[in-house]
């Protein structure tokens, strides 16, 4: 394992039939090309850097970040509700495969849909590229709930990130280098809290020339630990409606926190020019709010 090494090692309720998962999820990601990179103010030394939490109920049982024990280039946490296990709401492989997800807020859900946590799981260890397997998720999008996925490669023979939203009523598409926002909706939709966060984030990343990575890892921490409320949440609220209402005001905050729901992982990755990845995790010992663990892990990309 010369090319692992494990660093910082410290350290839901159960769904009721006919209910349903909130799934909230708020991501920032900002991404260079190899090439921008060298002109790019804010990303001299990271391409590719993701700031992710992880908003579930407290008591649903799920695994911490490790790399799988059927397939060792991958790491991922993984969902282990009855029925769903195996699934996940990010991952990366020492392949360069990466792929994130959240669910889009409605009102109602369909019980009797696929579980949208293997969408991120099927793709790690496919060899077919981001944008051909989005399609290949978009011709049966509609077995599924609202989600949006984020796939991508960095390898040598090119980086690509692409983005499907099976509400967004368009084909997948691929990403441009920039800094984006995924929370609940559709990528890019402003919502109160994406705005606030993707602020935080570009700040952050400014100075990302300047902070060792350890130190950046940790700044984007708090940025996605921030619980300051951004009311009115009307955005929210128009997408949720009555099933989101009891809990609007703690989930209008980026780190959200609920009494039997809320933020229960935050993630981090950065992945530089060279292509060395540092994925960093901080996860709650459920079921206890006052508990986490952080785990680091860094690996070199396969090229």
């Amino acid at each position: 394992m010369k090319d692992l090494d494990r660093v910082n090692e410290e350290k839901l309720f159960p769904m009721a039939e006919g209910s349903q998962t909130r799934g909230h999820r708020f991501k920032v990601i900002g991404r260079s090309t190899r090439d921008d990179m060298r002109k790019n103010f804010f990303y001299p030394n990271e391409w590719f850097i993701l700031a992710a939490n992880r908003d579930e109920y407290y008591s649903r049982p799920a695994k911490p970040a490790d790399f799988w024990a059927n397939n060792g280039n991958i790491l991922s946490g993984l969902d282990m509700e009855k029925g769903k296990e195996g699934g996940t709401w990010l991952g990366m492989s020492k392949k360069g495969k990466f792929s994130a997800l959240t669910n889009y807020l409605e009102p109602i859900s369909n019980l009797n849909t696929r579980g949208r946590g293997h969408l991120v799981a099927n793709f790690l260890p496919e060899e077919e590229d981001a944008l051909t397997y989005l399609k290949k998720i978009a011709s049966e999008g509609d077995m599924y709930n609202g989600f949006n996925l984020i796939t991508a490669d960095f390898n040598t023979k090119g980086d690509m990130m692409c983005y499907y939203g099976n509400k967004s009523g368009q084909e997948p598409k691929t990403l441009e280098p920039g800094i984006y926002g995924l929370c609940n909706s559709l990528l890019e939709t402003p919502w109160q809290k994406l705005v606030h966060g993707k602020k935080l984030f570009t700040d952050v990343v400014k100075q990302c020339c300047e902070l060792p990575p350890e130190n950046l890892v940790q700044e984007l921490i708090d940025v996605m630990t921030n619980e300051e409320c951004q009311l009115p949440a009307t955005d929210i609220e128009e997408q949720g409606q009555d099933f989101i209402r009891p809990i609007l005001k703690e989930v209008s905050a980026l780190f959200v926190r609920a009494s039997a729901y809320g933020t229960r992982t935050t993630t981090i990755i950065l992945v530089d020019a060279k292509g060395h990845v540092t994925f960093t995790e901080r996860t709650m010992l459920c079921p206890d709010v006052n508990q986490w663990k952080v785990s680091s892990y860094q690996f070199e990309l396969e090229t």
